[in-house]
């Protein structure tokens, strides 16, 4: 045997006994409490995938925040499975932020296992007491897409059984000034106040798990920043959209919707919350990326990111 041919030979049964090594050493412990990103972007098509999440509670994806467009393949390429989720909270029901709700519960049904129960919450719909467009309540959205004559009404039971407990969130603000847990099982807490998102119905989710904590803003206006303020107190992580830069630089409309960078900062000081994460980039905030961060660190000393897709962040 060559000396080249032997070398070679050495080689590849070290690489074997390492590979073997790493096949049975033990698992990295996993986290009560974790944060991927699937969708960190808007309603723009300019590379990310709208706004979504899933919350893993002890290393299991139990949680999907919004289902924004794109996120469907951001799942797939994140190689992570919604088949072991069952809790889904919608911040609003903009098509950014709900789009791809029945292609994720497609892809949940045919993952395989038993019947599917996914329990959802979000904002009770506009109704008679709201003045611009109309949105459906939550419960009336599934409807509309999930029921016996909603437009895919096949699904439930294409490939496993899905049953929707639908839960509506009241969003008028005066009326609802305080949080409401909505979910409190097995050492997982959710609660949820009402948001305001211009004439959308919005709604402010905080997760905890462990001693740990994740708030999501969703998109939010300045009448929304109280009931973020309560909710958000003393987070480990606060999930903040940002959209806008500081006045005048976005267009005037935009700040009746969205937050501007000094303002997140300022909240993010006062809740006292520990780290924050901006999603929902606008091409605004992408090409304005040191601006955004000096504004907000200007009041805030904690970390301070940019969402990106496929993310992994522990709180």
């Amino acid at each position: 045997m060559s000396l080249l041919r032997f070398l070679i030979r050495i080689l590849v049964i070290i690489g074997a006994a390492c590979g073997a090594a790493r096949s049975f050493a033990a698992p990295p412990a996993t986290a009560p409490l974790e944060l991927r990103v699937l969708g960190s972007g808007g309603p723009g098509a300019v590379g990310r995938a709208a706004s979504c999440y899933l919350v893993l509670i002890d290393g299991t994806a139990r949680i999907l925040v919004d289902a924004g467009p794109g996120s469907f393949a951001r799942l797939g390429e994140a190689q992570l499975s919604l088949s072991d989720t069952d809790i889904v909270l919608l911040t609003h029901l903009h098509v950014d932020h709900a789009g791809e709700l029945a292609g994720l519960f497609k892809a949940r049904a045919v993952s395989g296992g038993d019947a599917i129960t996914f329990r959802v919450w979000g904002p009770a719909g506009t109704g008679g007491h709201h003045e611009g467009a109309y949105f459906p309540s939550t419960s009336r959205f599934l409807e509309l897409l999930f029921g016996p004559r909603g437009a895919f009404a096949y699904l439930q039971d294409f490939a496993a059984p899905i049953s929707l407990q639908a839960h509506d969130i009241p969003t008028q603000i005066q009326l609802s000034p305080v949080p409401r847990t909505i979910f409190n099982e097995g050492g997982l807490l959710i609660r949820a106040i009402a948001g305001h998102h211009g004439d959308a119905p919005a709604v402010i989710y905080r997760i905890e798990r462990a001693g740990k904590s994740i708030t999501f803003s969703g998109d939010i206006d300045a009448q929304g920043l109280p009931g973020l303020r309560t909710l958000a107190k003393g987070s480990d992580l606060l999930v903040f959209n940002s959209v806008v830069l500081d006045p005048p630089g976005s267009p005037a409309i935009l700040y009746t919707l969205h937050t501007p960078p000094r303002a997140i900062g300022e909240l993010a000081r006062d809740t006292g919350v520990h780290s924050l994460l901006l999603s929902h980039i606008s091409p605004a905030v992408e090409e304005n990326r040191a601006a955004v961060l000096d504004s907000i660190k200007r009041s805030f000393p904690g970390p301070v990111s940019l969402a990106a897709d496929r993310m992994r962040v522990l709180p």
